[in-house]
């Protein structure tokens, strides 16, 4: 009987890209290590590309190669090798070794084709102009903050919009709830100017913004915003949400709950060119 083949977990995809960044930082190449770990070279490049899953004792004596003995991040390293097969939600059964922030979103975000979101609150990240940005970060951020720290925190959301200029940018699909187009995030002059950049925006051919129009009662986005990573073959989408609670992450067959909902958000929501027609009046009342 054939063997089933392994499925790119995330867990397997995260593991095997924290592996080669240790390896990387040391300098070291796959025919280094295979020839110190006695294992085949190909092997090492598919554990590390996830097409393999890794054996708990590789793990640790690649660990042991690159000294990385932090005993906090070899417990949640390890705790992946043990459970690259799972799909599941990643703040179940982990306790204090491995939380669900254990996975970067932005990692996500740079390896993913395309990214569809529902935004109930806010305007999405990637979309947001400096002023806005540093409005929704000043409101999250504790009182005790440091200036310096806020600062990074803008600088580093508005890196995160390079993967939509970059060479092989992403495709962003999102439809936002008309009154986050409304909600006066850093005033009437700053939601103006991130309206303008929306309308800029939808005309790349890679950006498609749909209004949820107010006057729809019912729709599958009331629970909230939600984002789908969609990511190259073979590798399954994974469907994120972020709360008070904490960040969950879920994966096929899972995310398919997520794909339904965003398809039929977007059949509800206002086309393209009437969302832009909608932005640019609200803005022009802004004015």
């Amino acid at each position: 009987m054939p063997h089933k083949p392994f499925i790119r977990t995330l867990r397997a995809q995260w593991l095997g890209q924290q592996l080669r960044a240790l390896r990387e930082e040391r300098g070291m190449t796959l025919k280094l290590v295979s020839e110190h770990l006695q294992r085949d070279m190909s092997a090492l490049g598919r554990y590390e590309r996830a097409d393999w899953p890794i054996r708990k004792g590789d793990v640790i004596a690649l660990l042991d190669l690159y000294g990385f003995h932090n005993a906090a991040e070899r417990a949640r390293l390890l705790a992946l090798a043990e459970e690259v097969w799972r799909t599941d939600r990643w703040d179940e059964d982990y306790g204090d070794v491995v939380d669900s922030s254990f996975i970067e979103y932005p990692w996500l975000e740079s390896r993913a084709d395309k990214v569809c979101c529902f935004h109930m609150t806010l305007v999405p990240g990637l979309l947001q102009t400096r002023a806005y940005a540093e409005a929704v970060i000043r409101n999250a951020a504790e009182p005790e903050v440091p200036e310096s720290t806020i600062n990074r925190w803008v600088e580093l959301r508005l890196a995160r919009q390079e993967v939509l200029a970059n060479g092989r940018p992403i495709t962003i699909n999102t439809v936002i709830d008309e009154s986050v187009l409304r909600r006066r995030v850093g005033g009437a002059e700053v939601l103006r100017h991130q309206l303008e950049h929306l309308i800029m925006l939808q005309r790349l051919p890679h950006v498609h913004i749909q209004v949820m129009p107010a006057s729809v009662a019912l729709h599958q986005g009331l629970d909230g915003t939600f984002w789908i990573f969609h990511l190259p073959e073979p590798y399954p989408a994974v469907a994120y949400v972020e709360s008070l609670g904490g960040r969950l992450y879920l994966e096929s067959p899972k995310a398919a709950r997520f794909l339904r909902a965003y398809d039929r958000l977007s059949k509800s929501a206002l086309s393209e060119d009437e969302s832009t027609a909608l932005m640019r009046t609200i803005a022009e009342e802004l004015a």
